[in-house]
């Protein structure tokens, strides 16, 4: 009797150490898989992984928690903040009208994030059809942080040009509607792709845009973007700012 209680015991504690072993080793391993994704991010948002068509598919949860979770709104909003501090150091403007801030539309204006949602957030290859559907839909929400400083921007009387690497012939009327339903009116122009501009990079689209805005006399202050593409290339302005977007990369 005393044996088998003894016997009994040590089944016990053996099934209860590889519990408790094993919840710890899961907990390192889910560790481990937290500190990477963050590396990760970090690594996309510095630029130094690209280009790259799809997020890793063990990084989805971590997105979603990222994305709906409130960090990716805190990141959001640290950085309006600092776009908001340079803006009130512009002072005073010189008054001629031609002071201009650029802003991306997607993923910066107005959020694609419940289109990215059913898409594993950027896990699943790009859907096209899909996204001119939903981009025709009308429904993306503007970017609290961005609405705000696009406000402050024009109540300070700077030129506020929206470039986005929408089609213009499909979809201009339902963008305008959008972004006008969002809060954005007041903007000095919303840019978009024309038919002769298909098939040009994002850089070199955005570069040539900005280039014409300055040939105009415009004086770039500062350029906001969820893309590096939004940022690099000819007549950037005199500042950049990156929004973070772990989601998708346009090259």
């Amino acid at each position: 009797m005393v044996l088998r209680a003894v016997q009994g015991l040590r089944v016990f504690f053996t099934l209860l150490c590889e519990v408790i072993f094993g919840q710890k080793a899961r907990r390192d391993k889910m560790s481990q898989n937290d500190s990477y994704f963050l590396s990760w991010r970090l690594a996309v948002e510095a630029n130094n992984v690209r280009p790259w068509r799809t997020v890793p598919l063990h990084y989805s949860h971590h997105l979603e928690v990222y994305m709906l979770g409130g960090q990716y709104q805190l990141d959001v909003q640290l950085i309006g903040e600092q776009i908001s501090v340079y803006v009130s150091e512009i002072t005073p403007l010189p008054g001629d009208g031609m002071d201009a801030w650029v802003l991306d539309v997607d993923d910066t204006c107005i959020s694609n994030v419940n289109f990215y949602k059913e898409r594993r957030f950027g896990c699943d290859p790009f859907d096209s059809t899909g996204f001119k559907a939903w981009i025709k839909e009308g429904a993306c929400p503007a970017i609290p942080a961005v609405l705000a400083l696009f406000k402050k921007l024009i109540d300070r009387g700077f030129k506020v040009v929206l470039l986005t690497g929408r089609d213009e012939e499909r979809f201009g009327k339902i963008t305008i509607d959008n972004l006008h339903n969002q809060g954005f009116i007041g903007y000095e122009r919303l840019i978009m792709r024309t038919s002769a501009q298909k098939g040009v990079s994002a850089v070199s689209y955005k570069s040539n845009i900005r280039k014409q805005l300055e040939g105009e006399g415009y004086r770039i202050w500062g350029n906001v973007g969820d893309q590096w593409s939004d940022l690099q290339g000819d007549s950037c302005g005199k500042r950049t700012f990156k929004l973070p977007n772990p989601m998708y990369c346009i090259a």
